[in-house]
């Protein structure tokens, strides 16, 4: 080839120096007439067989010369172009050397040719004109014809061969004469056949090289005379040039220099060699030559006869061989030849229509053959040739009348013609004409079909020599469509005239050679196919798949095929699998198909068995397994990449950090070290020349088809479902059915069943066969349905047997076939109402078709012995034909048929492996055999395919979007894991482990874009396991390719940090484990090691060597990388980030032997790091931190702790020296740590540094601080709860120069100070601490009076004041109150009611009632019993005695002080009252009813009535709740020592101090009645003081006695309530005393209960009485009667009044009648005075009204013995009440 080039550009130059340098006249002188002249000049020019030569060129030269000197006379203008005389000229010199190239003598042929080659050369000849001859033939043919005619096979001269090469490259490249159709197949075949023949290799390669030019000049023409046609073709095609598509294939098959298979073989002729594709400088210069004008005749002449005295073959075998290889080439060309003159002769050059030869260019159903054809037909047509391609060389064989049968029967079977639904019955199918824009592209046509058509001639039975003629005749064709491929243009590419050709001969020419046996068939046709898919792909949908289903995966999956062929398979597949557009393509074009085959899920499959290396049954040697294993990793990588660069543009890559500094070991260049990290290699993906995505678009608009993401998945879910249910199916067809109805994915009628029995290959054919066989009902209809869709027109029933049987197979029963002979029988004979005259019923058929398969089992069954013979057969089948016989003839052809081929049942997949598992494989023969079936089996397999799918045009979705992948990785993750993962663990190969972990980066890199958190944790951890720094083992193990899985690791954490999510922690922990195995390595701390206490120096010596080298160096730089490169995360990752970095420190420092502080150290680094971060990024990883912090600042370890509290310490000043923004909580999120450490860690020296940490904040950055000063606050407050003086004191200092220096600073934390102070002050450790801190409370009060409006806010909101203000200081004194001792809590309170007194006046409702819930919590301290019962009591009495009796008086005091504003509050406080009256404390209860008299007292003018309703409640339910109702009926428990009669006996009320024992509860309850009894007498005189006041009844009573005289004139005493209750009240009032007096009265009546309570020592050691609750309470009660009874405003009283009296006045006087003690008496004659007097002081009529009710009691009185100061009263009453009695007696 070399060679041919550099005689090219000689000749280029040397013809260009004769133009500018000769004339006109030279030039012919220097052709023509020395040519001639030459020709005359030899001396075989005198023989007899060359007169006529000798005569034509001596008439010629002498024309000659007579012209050129008429030329030269009539030449004048000097012009060095030739007259229009010339050309004409030179044509009709032509006959001479027409004449000279018959000649026998080569120097003369070889003279010709010379002379025709420069002619054409120069233009002289352009052929034009007609031939003389033949005036239907334009001349240029005729001199095709006669420079062809000049080779003679093998014997023809070396010299004339060369010359005959450039003489017709010269003419096909010519521009000024055009080489056509009959002319230029003549031309190709003259060229193949010297490649084929000539015994020069020179010349040899020189024809190759001529016919690649040729080829190329031809398509070149084609695709530029045809570039208007361009602007019908998808934008994406039109921008992709020649050169462009050459460059790129040039990727794809690059020769077999680098891709050859790695074993080495000899080489052959034949092979594959590297063809220039540039046709650049050809076409530029047609008339250029590519031959060597240097090599003379005598040197081609003796490498020529050292070559033939090589090879050591004799001209008589050369001939031989000749005349049986020309005639394999020739049958070709001629039958092309005569389809060209046909049409030429009925046709114009525009529109060119085909005839019915084989090379009829013809839509699918053609069923025109050629009878001197030796071609494979296109789809549609026969398949093969019907007379062999070898009749010739003795080539008839049986087999090639089977094969012709098996592709009738194959056409029969799967091929009709596209109208053969809508014909009638009988007639044929109609051919379609092909109309061609140009002749160009007729040529082009014509040459590819014809070069489709060589590929497929048959080859010799028997091993395959590669020296063969017919070998090397396949090789050539093969290698000449590879050039025309991988030069194909635009035009080639979209023309629906040359995809239709690819589609119906070239695919099927690859569906059989891709098979072929030979590796170098196999090899190019894969070659042709790589092309096919990069370029045609879009046209060739269905052809796709039949190559991987039937050819690329059988070969992968068939263990019977050879190395060689799995090798080339999987080179192939590597150039696919590199190409993204291609295997998204895949993917989305058939695994996204309802019914194609899913060929990505397979291939992936497939693959990945081959990169595991599990091919023993395969017959493979471990070499061959080991390169193909590497070949399939690749493949796998490949595929991973492609998934990588296709959805790139999804994928973000992390920002740079901003303040991040490059240091020396990083490489410098960041941009560098984010791609390529410790060196990875960068993912390249080099493609087939697939077109760029961006203009997929437009393509997708040219396939009609929208690239919609969704509804492919949508479709390949659908898939999946349809799959399931043919998988059930295949296991129970019955339940596979219903499950795809209820789906929707099939109908219910029997039809729909029918035909998806017909449509989808996936069925086992058993099991539709099962179905179709059954009696029920469904299935019967079902079978009806399956067979009427069945077309058996025109078929031999032989034939409409075995398509009957291609469907399914046949079940074993005979009931079933017998239903299923019937229906084909009825079938059939439907079908076929042309055979009425042979068969006279369906009945017939129906026999006849079950005597064919029984003929078939007996014949072809081993076990039958006997086989049954022609006649008897024939006999057989007498009679069956309506009681007629069938014609013998027709019999015996059955037989026959039947003979040569078994009607063979098609098998499953699974039966199949199955058959192959039995058949097992003992010895080379069997393998061999095994491969011949296999390869065989293959072929028809794929052929039948191909043939089936030529005439399905199909749409090709090119894929756009990048949402595709997320399908194709969730449907393949988990065998690329199961290979990586598996080479990684057994696998010691250097290539190998760097494959495995460039697919693990492709495969997180893929999942991380799309978020498949399964996929991405799954390849993590898998890899971080291989690191093997996270096995209990141990660092022993580590090997040189953990460390490159370390490198790895780190390389995606680096470059895919933003997607990593959860799976951070394994990437951290690995780092992790790697510090702490550098650590072994150096000798530091050498008992991390959990198994080991003493350090093995030999481990510790092979850790140094390995992780002490520069490249595992680089490692840990990388390592820090990740930390200081943190900001590069977005705001989601980061937070994943240090969330997975806190649990691996968590993890760290709980080791049981030594924590370690690694992860913490890095925790504190990137705190660092990304504290410039927005803040709402900030706080999300505050928050993880943070709470780590909290942990580890908790820690038992004080280091740890010291470190944790020391860091925050650092990272909070550089947070604080930020500052912050008012309204934002930054800050308190920051510091809160601190808190959480103080709370929770009970070490003092944590805490102390905890509380120094937070006082230097203080201390330095107070101006900054803002929500910070919460937590500060917090602190100190747990500080000051502490028993540490050093802690206390510390903290209190700090607070107090807060106050002091930063108190107008703090804001929003003011609550939080003072909370902080009432700390201080509960601390009873401290008291002058808590005096002081109080101090600082009364100081904050001030400070809120002072300085509302900076509590109101700007929008002066006055309630802020209260909230913010107000109420934090009062709150916190009630706390102070509650918890404290006596001193600090009375200290409190009056601090408390100080600030409440003074600035009270200030306060609104709403606050005084929030401020009187606060100082009702005091009253609620002794509420909630939470200590034991022995210390309750004493607190409780110490509280109730102290404190809240103050608290009670204070309140009162608040309370009448602004009772116009706490009117409302009235019932809390009444309630409060009640609730003190009602404790178990005598002080604590008077304290109350005293507080009940002062509020009435001092703020009772100001009560409404509903208020004195309250009042007088609240004293009638103290009463009743307080009243001893238990001194009436207790009894003490049944004891010995009690005598209840002795209680009657003993009328002594003298004590005898003989008390007995009482238990502990009736202690308590004797206390409790002593209460009551306190508490009833206090409600009396409370009573008596509100309604009368104190000074008016002392006055009263004093006027009682007798003997008072009056001093002077005396004021009139206050008066009381009295006018301010109603009377209802009043009487309520009189009620409640009365029913205390009588209460009193019956219990001192009750000696002997008196007697029981003093025998157990209840009040003492004297008689317990009520003897002043009775006096009292009756005198009260009378008192105020009688203030009604005399209050002229009550006078509508007056008459109930009158009933209350005489009650009491008699009960009262006859109770005193009946006393006998004299104690009593004394204490009852009081109240009869009392009475008495009152009596007196009423006028006379009420006094008579009461006297005449009491007269006979007052009289029984008088006569006892009564006291000086009765007797006196009565003798004063009977004198006041003498005056009204005789005025009563007078008047009557």
């Amino acid at each position: 080839h070399y060679f041919i080039q550099s005689n090219l550009r000689v000749t280029r130059h040397v013809l260009k120096w004769l133009v500018m340098a000769t004339s006109d006249n030279k030039i012919f002188r220097m052709f023509l007439q020395k040519a001639l002249e030459k020709i005359l000049s030899d001396r075989e020019i005198k023989k007899s067989y060359n007169s006529e030569i000798k005569e034509e060129c001596e008439a010629k030269l002498k024309s000659l010369k007579e012209s050129l000197k008429d030329i030269k006379d009539g030449q004048n203008d000097g012009s060095h172009h030739l007259p229009e005389a010339g050309v004409i000229l030179a044509d009709d010199y032509f006959k001479p050397f027409q004449l000279a190239c018959r000649s026998r003598s080569p120097r003369i042929v070889s003279t010709a040719l010379d002379c025709l080659q420069k002619l054409i050369a120069y233009g002289q000849l352009t052929g034009e004109s007609q031939d003389s001859d033949n005036p239907k033939r334009k001349l240029i043919d005729t001199v095709i014809e006669t420079i062809c005619e000049a080779f003679h096979g093998v014997n023809t001269d070396p010299d004339v061969e060369l010359q005959i090469i450039k003489a017709l490259l010269t003419a096909v490249t010519s521009q000024t004469c055009e080489v056509h159709e009959m002319a230029l197949l003549t031309a190709i075949r003259c060229c193949y056949n010297i490649n084929l023949f000539t015994k020069n290799s020179v010349n040899s390669a020189t024809a190759k090289a001529t016919l690649t030019q040729m080829l190329s000049v031809c398509f070149s023409l084609m695709e530029h005379h045809s570039a208007h046609l361009l602007k019908k073709v998808t934008p994406d095609i039109v921008k992709t040039t020649a050169e462009e598509t050459t460059s790129k294939e040039e990727v794809l098959v690059n020769g077999r220099s680098e891709t050859s298979a790695p074993e080495p073989e000899k080489s052959r002729e034949g092979s594959v060699e590297p063809v220039s594709h540039n046709t650049t400088d050809q076409t530029a210069s047609p008339n250029a030559s590519l031959c060597a004008e240097s090599a003379s005749s005598e040197g081609i002449q003796r490498k020529s006869s050292e070559s033939t005295d090589k090879g050591g073959e004799s001209d008589a075998q050369a001939d031989e061989i000749y005349k049986v290889s020309k005639s394999l080439v020739s049958q070709i060309i001629s039958a092309a030849l005569h389809e060209v003159q046909e049409e030429t002769c009925g046709s114009e050059r525009g529109l060119l229509t085909a005839d019915d030869s084989i090379f009829n260019v013809t839509q699918p159903g053609d069923d025109g053959r050629s009878e001197q054809s030796c071609d494979v037909a296109p789809s549609g047509e026969d398949g093969r040739s019907e007379k062999s391609c070898g009749a010739e060389s003795t080539d008839h064989r049986p087999q090639e009348k089977r094969e012709a049968e098996d592709e009738n029967r194959r056409e029969e079977e799967t091929g009709r013609n596209e109208n053969e639904e809508n014909r009638p019955n009988g007639q044929p199918a109609q051919k379609k004409a092909v109309k061609f824009d140009n002749v160009y592209m007729r040529d082009a046509y014509l040459v590819l079909r014809t070069l489709c058509k060589m590929t497929m001639q048959p080859l010799p039975e028997g091993p395959i020599d590669p020296r063969s003629h017919e070998m090397r005749s396949k090789l050539l064709a093969l290698q000449l469509l590879l050039s025309v491929m991988q030069s194909a243009g635009p035009v080639m590419k979209s023309h629906k005239t040359f995809a239709q050709l690819i589609k119906q001969f070239l695919c099927v020419a690859l569906s059989k050679n891709g098979v072929s046996t030979d590796p170098t068939v196999f090899e190019i046709s894969l070659s042709i196919f790589l092309i096919l898919i990069s370029n045609f792909k879009q046209h060739l949908k269905m052809q796709i798949e039949v190559f991987f289903k039937d050819i690329f995966l059988s070969v992968l999956e068939n263990p019977s095929f050879s190395f060689q062929h799995k090798w080339f398979v999987m080179r192939a597949l590597a150039k696919i699998c590199a190409d993204p557009q291609i295997i998204v393509d895949i993917y989305l074009n058939y695994d996204c198909d309802m019914v194609l085959d899913n060929i990505f899920e397979r291939l992936v499959n497939d693959v990945s068995r081959i990169a595991q290396g599990n091919l023993s049954e395969h017959g493979l040697t471990p070499i061959q397994e080991a390169q193909l294993k590497h070949k399939g990793m690749e493949c796998l990588v490949s595929v991973l990449k492609c998934l990588v660069e296709w959805s790139k543009d999804l994928y973000k890559r992390p920002s740079k950090p901003t303040d991040e500094k490059t240091t020396g070991e990083s490489g410098g260049d960041q941009s560098v070290f984010e791609e390529r990290l410790l060196d990875a290699p960068a993912p390249d993906t080099p493609r087939m020349g697939s077109m760029p995505r961006s203009n997929s678009q437009s393509s997708l608009a040219s396939t009609g088809l929208t690239d919609n993401p969704q509804e492919f998945e949508n479709i390949k879910k659908q898939k999946s479902i349809l799959e399931q249910g043919i998988e059930r199916f295949n296991k129970k067809p019955k339940k596979g059915l219903d499950f795809l109805q209820e789906a929707g994915l099939l109908g219910s009628t029997p039809e729909d069943v029918a035909k998806f029995f017909h449509t989808d290959e996936r069925l086992s054919k058993t099991m539709i066969g099962e179905i179709l066989g059954d009696e029920s009902e469904r299935c019967k209809e079902i079978m009806s349905a399956y067979v009427d869709q069945l077309d058996f027109y025109d078929m031999a029933i032989v034939t409409g047997l075995r398509a009957f049987l291609a469907g399914f197979r046949l079940p074993g029963e005979a009931q079933k076939i017998d239903r299923l002979m019937l229906k084909f029988a009825q079938r059939y004979y439907e079908n076929n109402p042309q055979l009425e005259d042979l068969f006279a019923s369906a009945d017939t058929c129906y026999v006849l078709a079950y005597s064919i398969i029984m003929l078939t089992t007996d014949l072809h069954n081993d076990q039958v012995r006997n086989k049954i013979s022609k006649p008897a057969y024939v006999k057989m089948n007498r009679g069956i034909n309506d009681s007629g016989d069938l014609p013998q003839e027709y019999l015996e052809e059955i037989y026959d048929e039947i003979a040569a081929h078994e009607i063979k049942m098609r098998y499953d997949k699974a039966d199949l492996q199955r058959v192959n598992a039995a058949r097992g494989v003992s010895s080379e023969n069997q393998k061999r055999l095994m491969y011949n079936q296999a390869m065989t089996d293959l072929s028809k397999n794929a052929l039948s395919m191909m043939e089936g799918v030529s005439k399905t045009d199909t749409v090709f979705t090119s894929a756009s979007h990048s949402e595709h992948v997320r399908p194709m990785l969730m449907l393949t993750w988990t065998p690329f894991l199961a290979v990586f993962s598996i080479t990684l663990q057994d696998c010691s190969d250097v290539e190998l482990i760097a494959q495995c972990l460039a697919g693990f980066k492709c495969a997180v890199r893929v999942s991380c874009i799309f978020d498949t958190t399964l996929v991405r944790s799954a390849y993590i951890q898998s890899l971080a396991r291989f690191t093997m720094l996270n096995v209990s083992s141990g660092f022993s193990e580590i090997k040189p390719k953990n460390l490159e899985a370390i490198k790895t690791l780190i390389t995606i954490a680096f470059n895919d940090c933003n997607y990593l999510g959860e799976s951070w922690y394994d990437i951290l922990k690995v780092i992790s484990q790697l510090e702490l195995a550098q650590l072994i390595g150096t000798g530091v701390k050498t008992k991390f090691l959990e198994k080991e206490t003493m350090m093995d120096k030999k481990l510790v010596s092979t850790l140094q060597q390995t992780l002490g080298t520069s490249a595992n160096q680089n490692v840990i730089v990388a390592v820090d990388r990740i930390f200081t490169g943190s900001p590069r995360l977005d705001g989601s990752a980061i937070v994943y980030f240090t969330d997975a970095l806190c649990k691996i420190s968590c993890e760290e420092l709980t080791n049981p032997v030594t924590p370690r502080m690694f992860s913490l150290q890095k925790i504190v680094e990137i705190s660092y790091y990304n504290m410039g971060r927005i803040r709402i990024e900030w706080s999300k990883i505050w928050h993880v931190i943070g709470d780590h912090f909290n942990k580890v600042g908790c820690s038992t370890n004080e280091e740890i702790a010291v470190f944790a509290v020391d860091s925050l310490r650092q990272l909070a000043m550089k947070f604080l020296e930020k500052g912050e923004l008012p309204n934002y909580r930054f800050q308190k999120d920051f510091l809160r740590p601190f808190e959480h450490i103080m709370k929770n860690n009970e070490n003092n020296v944590i805490r102390d540094m905890v509380v120094r940490c937070v006082a230097h904040l203080v201390n330095s950055q107070a101006q900054n601080i803002r929500s910070g000063w919460n937590n500060i606050f917090s602190v100190f407050h747990m500080a000051a709860s502490d028993r540490d003086q050093a802690i206390v004191e510390l903290a209190f200092q700090t607070t107090a120069s807060i106050f002091e220096q930063y108190f107008g600073v703090i804001g929003d934390s003011f609550q939080d100070a003072v909370k902080c102070l009432s700390e201080f002050a509960c601390n009873a450790a401290f008291p002058d601490t808590s005096m002081e801190a109080i101090r600082y409370i009364r100081r904050c009060a001030n400070y809120v009076a002072d300085n509302p409006e900076q509590f109101a806010g700007d929008e002066d909101n006055q309630e802020n004041v209260w909230v913010k203000g107000w109420f934090p200081v009062l709150f916190e004194l009630s706390c102070i109150i509650n918890r404290c001792k006596l001193d600090v809590r009375t200290r409190a309170l009056t601090v408390m009611f100080e600030i409440m007194k003074h600035h009270g006046k200030d306060y609104k409702v709403p606050w005084w009632r929030d401020l009187f819930n606060i100082v009702f919590r005091i009253f609620d301290n002794m509420k909630n019993n939470e200590l034991s019962p022995e210390q309750y009591r004493v607190q409780r009495r110490e509280w109730m005695t102290t404190t809240c009796n103050h608290a009670l008086y204070a309140v009162v005091d608040v309370f009448t002080q602004h009772f116009s504003i706490l009117s409302e509050l009235l019932p809390e406080l009444l309630n409060l009252i009640q609730w003190c009256v009602k404790q178990d404390n005598e002080q604590l209860a008077k304290s109350g009813m005293n507080c009940l008299e002062n509020l009435v007292m001092g703020a009772g003018k100001c009560f409404k009535e509903a208020d004195w309703d309250k009042i007088v409640d609240t004293i009638t339910d103290v009463y009743a709740q307080t009243l001893p109702a238990d001194l009436r009926n207790w009894k003490p428990a049944l004891d010995a020592s009690f005598d209840q009669a002795s209680l009657h006996s003993d009328t002594s009320m003298e004590p005898d101090n003989t008390q007995l024992a009482v238990s502990r509860s009736d202690r308590h309850l004797f206390h409790h009645l002593d209460i009551g009894c306190v508490v009833q007498t206090e409600i009396v005189q409370t009573i008596d003081n509100i309604i009368f006041f104190p000074a008016s009844s002392a006055k009263e009573d004093a006027q009682m006695d007798p003997y008072y005289t009056s001093s002077g004139p005396e004021s009139p005493p206050p008066e009381g309530m009295f006018s301010l209750l109603t009377t209802g009240q009043l009487f309520r009032i009189v009620e409640c005393l009365f029913e205390s007096h009588k209460f009193a009265k019956g219990f001192n009546m009750d000696i002997d209960q008196r007697k029981i309570l003093w025998k157990y020592g209840f009040k003492g050691k004297s008689l317990p009485d009520l003897q002043r609750q009775e006096t009292a309470s009756l005198l009260c009660s009378l008192r105020i009667l009688y203030k009604i009874y005399s209050d002229l405003t009550r006078v509508d009283d007056w008459t109930r009044t009158e009933i209350y009296l005489h009650r009491l006045t008699v009960e009262s006087f006859e109770y005193y009648i009946m006393l006998e003690e004299d104690e009593s008496r004394a204490s009852w004659g009081k109240i009869v005075v009392l009475m008495l007097k009152k009596m007196m002081l009423l006028d006379d009529d009420r006094f008579l009204v009461l006297l005449a009710k009491c007269y006979n009691q007052i009289c029984h009185i008088l006569a006892q013995e009564n006291g000086k100061d009765l007797q006196t009263i009565l003798s004063k009453f009977f004198l006041r009440a003498r005056d009204p009695l005789f005025k009563s007696t007078s008047t009557t």
